[in-house]
This record gives structure tokens, sequence and C-alpha cells, in this order.
């Protein structure tokens, strides 16, 4: 079965986290969420065996050095807006990063930057460069970047035919995808992908979808597992736009 979660109930779980002097805040999805802005040795002690995935709402000004990750993981600017490296994330805009694949600085603009992040794999914290250099792999680095990527709203969501899937993020060899689904109200949709690989989570990117007898709201999330049969979405009275994202085959870290 897969992992749902509502934004609502992450929302109530929201949390403050201290990163470079700034207060940060988490609500979790999936998974134990980060305890410390970096990594430390000895949290590997807190693996929980699970994926992980949580909201980060990072304030205005704000500044997340480049860093790495043991884990690839998939981020999703859904509100506010900044700087990916160079490069602007504003909603929606979908970044990902392979395992010991540095990137950064992310920056957080006039409103702030809210972003999704999530892993298929627990993670022991970011590595910051370049004093985490001794701690990087050699590995072959993975990063891709996805922006201004066009959400359906109102009346254009309300109109879906339940069959519009488009390709954000192309299939690598490794599996690694992601794909925007509009779904017109009421109706349902099966999320599958043409290359089978990892784990999967969906984010609901506008409207809403039913799962259950209840309503999961804009920024609820899914999760399957890479043995799972294929997620299926069931659109909510204004129709659902959702985020797919598939991560590899198989983790290089």
């Amino acid at each position: 079965m897969p992992f749902i979660t509502s934004a609502d109930d992450a929302r109530a779980a929201r949390k403050p986290i201290e990163v470079q002097g700034r207060t940060y805040y988490l609500s979790p999805y999936m998974g134990t969420v980060p305890t410390r802005g970096r990594y430390e040795p000895g949290n590997e002690a807190n693996d929980d065996g699970l994926p992980q995935g949580f909201l980060v709402e990072q304030p205005a000004g704000a500044v997340t050095p480049p860093h790495f990750h043991d884990h690839e993981q998939f981020q999703v600017v859904v509100d506010g807006g900044g700087f990916v490296g160079k490069k602007a994330a504003l909603p929606l805009s979908l970044h990902y990063a392979g395992g010991h694949t540095p990137y950064g600085p992310i920056i957080a603009g006039e409103e702030g930057i809210f972003y999704f992040t999530l892993r298929s794999r627990w993670d022991a914290g970011a590595k910051y460069m370049p004093a985490s250099r001794d701690k990087l792999k050699r590995v072959k680095r993975k990063h891709r970047l996805a922006a201004d990527i066009a959400v359906p709203v109102g009346e254009e969501l309300k109109v879906a035919s339940g069959n519009e899937c488009r390709e954000v993020m192309a299939p690598l060899e490794d599996g690694t995808c992601a794909y925007l689904f509009s779904i017109g109200p009421g109706q349902s949709r099966s999320l599958e992908t043409p290359l089978v690989a990892g784990g999967q989570y969906a984010i609901v990117v506008s409207g809403s979808a039913i799962e259950e007898g209840r309503t999961l709201p804009r920024l609820s999330g899914l999760y399957r597992f890479r043995k799972e049969p294929p997620l299926s979405v069931t659109a909510g009275e204004q129709g659902a736009a959702v985020l797919l994202m598939q991560f590899s085959k198989d983790d290089p870290a």
C-alpha cells in the first residue's frame, strides 16, 4: 500500500530547525525528518530504514551553502522563490541531484522559498563544501533542473480529460524521470512511467485528490515503494494536477 500524507497533517507536525544561524521549518511527510541542519558523525544511528520526505520553509534572504547528500533526491519548489546555484527556481521548479553530487547554494528570495525534499532512502544530513570534500565519493555526478513548469489551475484543470500527461524530466537509463498528470474532476488515473525503476513520490501541486473518502488538498503527497503496483489517483471536485517523480533503479551511494 502507498504511504499517503495530507498536507494538513504534515503542517500540524511542522517543527523548527536551525540552519546556518537561521530558523527554517520542516513539515514531515515520510520517515524521520532531520533534527539539525548539517551532518554530524553518529547521525547514522537515527536511520529508520524508510524513505525521507519533508517540506522546507527557508526564510527570506537565508542561504543554504553548497553541499551534498549521501543519497539521490528530488526537490520541488512550490511557493516563494529564489535560486538553486545560479539558476532561478520559482514555483513550479523541480531539481534532482544524485548521491554525492554537490549543488547549491539555495538562496531564498524576499518571500522565502518553500520546497519539498524527497528521498527514497534516509539521509544522515547535509555535508557542506568544501569542508566535507573528504567525504565525497567518486561516483558519476547527476544533476538536473526543470524550471518554469506550467501547472494547470482553476477552469483549466476542471476541463482536464483525465488522460493528460506531460514529461517534465525524460527518463534516463537509470530510470530517473518525472511527469505531470492533469486529472479531471472525479476522474481516476494510474500514474505510470515508461520505464520501471525505483520508488516514486507523487505531490498534488494543484486542485485536490480523494483517497478512501478523505480530501487530500494541494501539497499532499504519496509514496510508492519500488515493488508496489503503480499509484492511482482520483481527483477532487476541482480536478488535480499531480507531479510524479521516480528514483533510479540503483542508488550509487
